[in-house]
């Protein structure tokens, strides 16, 4: 199975994108990961939130294919402990899919019609984060989750 990450925008902070670089790397030891930007949209200021939203919604699936299992990193998702999220990858490892994509919005969250494609939606808190921030916090959550699997020391319960 291979994980993408696809997210709007670019990370700007140096200091965060080396975090996310490391991250990322020490995942490749566990399985195929690949992150993926989308670059913001251009000439926003005339477009609506939801056209916004629409317009970015395109771009994310152009990105799926329909065998894919796509999973938004969404407020009012599902929240899950570290322990019960590697089960959640260990459980999507098990059932034999290919690509596993998980899903950064935008500012404004996700078009009706990336909803209706989701496969799930997942939250990583009740509390509110910066988009560049949730990029790292989820990749190192991917990171932790699959030290749990493995039984390694880096997750301490």
């Amino acid at each position: 199975m291979q994980i993408k990450l696809i997210a709007i925008g670019k990370t700007d902070n140096k200091n965060l994108q080396a975090l996310i670089t490391d991250y990322s790397k020490r995942l490749g030891f566990y399985i195929k990961f690949e992150f993926e930007i989308i670059p913001d949209l251009k000439k926003v200021k005339h477009l609506s939130e939801a056209q916004q939203k629409e317009k970015e919604g395109e771009l994310i699936l152009a990105k799926t294919q329909t065998s894919d299992v796509l999973i938004l990193l969404d407020e009012n998702g599902k929240q899950l402990d570290s322990v019960a999220f590697s089960s959640y990858l260990q459980k999507h490892m098990n059932s034999g899919i290919k690509t596993l994509i998980f899903v950064i919005g935008g500012p404004y969250g996700f078009s009706d019609a990336v909803y209706a494609r989701a496969n799930g939606k997942i939250g990583l808190s009740k509390m509110t984060f910066s988009h560049q921030m949730v990029r790292l916090f989820f990749i190192e959550q991917l990171y932790r989750g699959f030290t749990i699997l493995r039984n390694e020391p880096y997750h301490h319960r």
